[in-house]
């Protein structure tokens, strides 16, 4: 069996190590730097011939930059003789630009499935996919993994309240997660129907099921500037809900996501480490955001990933 070796890009490195730890291996040695005109270079610092290559990128911070690092990383560890090469990344770039939703817009998420696939991939292992059939971009494997064992061990652990509770999705294309969830509670579920003005920016929203005197726990698979759940809690409480709490998979607060949520009424935001937040954490601007935000690990949760394979074998 090849041996196995995991190199880390830029974007999200304590992840990286946290799975390095967990494997109890080391994290190959990779340099990566940029030219005098912002070219991206990487240097792989050990052999990887008839290695079993696994590089974790996740889509966020410079995302142009960093997706551009993998397909580098991707490409330099195909050509040289490596066995077999997957992409580890917990949050997809460009997931969102998913179908032709308009005259000429772009399917991107389709090019970033071509790039990877010509760079050399042989395999894709991400997490919470906004659209499923991202994974029919591909002609190569794709692992869409789900952090849904997380939050149903983190509701059950730190809402008191759940039993009597709903599990609300933001937008109707979340109703199969949020469905999937209550299932597994065995507690309702409900939808909000929002309209959009243009993108990150929603100009209506219709709740449609009962949270009445209940505890709403809003589910999505990403927040970015926030509007959405920050309308959502509005919507929830004055449909009578006593308690608000959002968990999100990806967690990329950009713009004005923190002022938003400092001033909605969430009982707590739980975000996973999809994306890294110890930079955001750091920053004054989180203030009374800190005090109800949650990070959840999703190593420990992520019972069918392909590294509890590796872990048998390493």
């Amino acid at each position: 069996m090849p041996n196995i070796k995991i190199f880390s890009g830029s974007s999200h490195q304590d992840l990286s190590q946290k799975i390095a730890d967990r494997l109890g291996l080391e994290l190959g040695k990779v340099v990566t730097k940029k030219f005098s005109n912002q070219e991206t270079c990487v240097e792989i610092g050990e052999s990887v011939r008839g290695e079993d290559v696994y590089i974790v990128q996740s889509g966020c911070g410079e995302i142009n930059d960093n997706l551009m690092e993998l397909l580098i990383m991707i490409n330099a560890c195909k050509i040289a003789s490596a066995s077999r090469v997957t992409a580890v990344i917990p949050c997809f770039p460009y997931a969102r630009q998913d179908k032709k939703d308009k005259s000429r817009a772009p399917i991107s998420a389709k090019l970033v499935a071509n790039m990877l696939s010509v760079s050399g991939a042989d395999h894709i292992i991400t997490m919470d996919l906004h659209a499923s059939q991202i994974q029919g971009f591909f002609d190569i494997p794709v692992d869409n993994l789900y952090a849904e064992p997380a939050v149903l061990k983190w509701i059950k652990e730190n809402i008191p309240e759940w039993k009597n509770c709903t599990i609300v999705s933001p937008d109707a294309g979340g109703a199969k997660r949020v469905t999937s969830i209550a299932d597994r509670l065995n507690v309702d579920f409900a939808l909000i129907h929002k309209e959009r003005k243009k993108a990150n920016e929603v100009d209506r929203m219709v709740l449609v099921g009962d949270v009445k005197d209940r505890v709403a726990i809003l589910v999505d698979d990403m927040a970015d500037t926030c509007g959405t759940v920050c309308h959502a809690v509005d919507k929830l409480i004055s449909a009578g809900a006593v308690k608000v709490y959002a968990i999100l998979t990806h967690g990329i607060f950009s713009g004005p996501a923190i002022s938003r949520i400092n001033n909605a009424c969430f009982e707590a935001v739980v975000v996973t480490n999809t994306i890294p937040q110890e930079e955001k954490m750091n920053l004054n601007s989180w203030g009374a955001f800190y005090s109800k935000y949650l990070l959840l690990h999703i190593l420990p949760f992520l019972k069918n990933w392909r590294f509890n394979y590796l872990e048998q074998n390493c």
